[in-house]
């Protein structure tokens, strides 16, 4: 299993390109933060979590210790979503909805890639039967994200997550990607819709406006 360090977690993180720009002293702080929180959280640190729990103590100390250092809490959250928004290709996925089997390419893709880069905390419910050529939609039930931000009561940051598949997924040409909830912001789970249409957004059919 790869070694759960802050050095190597905060490397792989949506951060790296920021990390490199903050003072040492920062840099220490928050490595030294992080050593803390994966001793607080070590049960949820196996082999499936590592990219996830990458991004959840990243985020947690660059929150809290840039607050130590000076900025508001507005300031130290602009700085860090930001960064974290920054740092997301949503290019990639709306290159790959142009092509005509889009959809059952994420049918495949999604849960071969959940089921071996997800870890204890997680639990999802597919559809993938019931489901047409044209549309694809599924359930997270429990998220590793929701687990720890709300036993920390900082929704903020896992509802900041949740937004990154807004990004992502938003904008897909003949794509309609539609979430009413999530639970980082208090739904009972992330219910994730994916509708091909024949022609793209403003011809024919409207985007919806997911959460």
């Amino acid at each position: 299993m790869k070694a759960y360090t802050p050095e190597k977690l905060a490397a792989i993180s949506r951060y790296k390109a920021l990390f490199p720009t903050l003072p040492q002293e920062i840099q220490r702080d928050v490595y030294a933060r992080m050593r803390v929180l994966l001793e607080e959280e070590k049960r949820w640190c196996d082999k499936g979590n590592y990219k996830h729990i990458a991004q959840i103590l990243t985020t947690i100390a660059l929150y809290e210790v840039l607050q130590r250092h000076g900025k508001s809490e507005p300031e130290a959250f602009q700085t860090i979503s930001e960064a974290m928004w920054g740092a997301l290709t949503p290019e990639t996925y709306q290159k790959m909805a142009r092509l005509p089997f889009f959809i059952p390419a994420m049918k495949k893709i999604l849960p071969f890639g959940f089921r071996h880069g997800s870890g204890a905390g997680w639990r999802y419910e597919w559809h993938l039967e019931e489901d047409g050529k044209d549309r694809f939609h599924f359930e997270c039930r429990e998220c590793l994200y929701w687990h720890i931000f709300r036993e920390r009561n900082l929704m903020k940051l896992g509802a900041m997550f949740c937004h990154s598949d807004v990004i992502n997924f938003g904008r897909l040409p003949y794509t309609d990607f539609r979430r009413t909830k999530t639970l980082c912001q208090g739904g009972d789970c992330c219910d994730f819709d994916f509708v091909r249409h024949r022609t793209d957004a403003g011809d024919g059919w409207e985007r919806s406006e997911s959460r």
